[in-house]
């Protein structure tokens, strides 16, 4: 086999994957109803909100107009699974960082502690500084409720654990339309590789 028959291969291979990824669908998680004429389903999707972020901004849903996101719950002093997850993270930040398409939203479920200091001070850390991670605080029932009933994953408080809370450490990849499209372990390398996989696909079908 010639060097240029090879080329021409690996040409053809590429475009092949890269059609098949645009013509790859996500499934739609969480529930679903019938509209009432019967040819529309309404899906499950995020409701809209109201979060401060690390620069002092209000954070809503329409800050993730036209944009897909990842989002995930976490406090800055988590002695347990947060400092993973934060690694982690940073490595799907790092392969869309600059991507307008993109962004990231993650949820401290102990604002008593992290305030918007706290937070700037965290993202700094992390030399994130270009607006597309949003690192945020607010009333904790209220994040703790839009974790548990439309995130549906687990966050509350829990004294006996280190901590003092605790919460899910999945990934959930958000559409355009606020609707779940996948959920990832955090914790997981392999799981957080399918995440950086899945995203392109998403994309891909709008």
């Amino acid at each position: 086999m010639t060097v240029k028959f090879q080329l021409i291969l690996l040409i053809i291979m590429g475009l092949l994957t890269s059609c098949e990824d645009q013509n790859r669908h996500l499934p739609i998680l969480g529930n679903k109803e019938v509209a009432n004429n019967e040819e529309d389903t309404i899906y499950h999707n995020i409701p809209n909100f109201s979060f401060i972020d690390q620069d002092s901004l209000t954070i809503t849903s329409n800050t993730f107009t036209d944009k897909i996101y990842v989002a995930d719950f976490f406090f800055t002093s988590c002695p347990t699974i947060c400092p993973i997850m934060k690694n982690q993270m940073q490595r799907v930040y790092e392969k869309f960082k600059g991507n307008k398409n993109v962004a990231f939203l993650s949820h401290s479920i102990d604002p008593s502690h992290d305030s918007v200091p706290v937070l700037k001070t965290y993202a700094e850390d992390l030399d994130i500084n270009n607006g597309q991670w949003h690192f945020v605080t607010g009333n904790r029932e209220e994040i703790f409720a839009i974790a548990e009933n439309h995130y549906m994953v687990s966050a509350q408080e829990d004294p006996s654990a280190p901590g003092g809370a605790i919460h899910s450490g999945a990934f959930i990849l958000i559409d355009k339309q606020k609707r779940i499209r996948g959920y990832y372990d955090g914790t997981n390398t392999e799981e957080v590789d399918k995440l950086i996989e899945d995203i392109p696909i998403l994309l891909n079908n709008y």
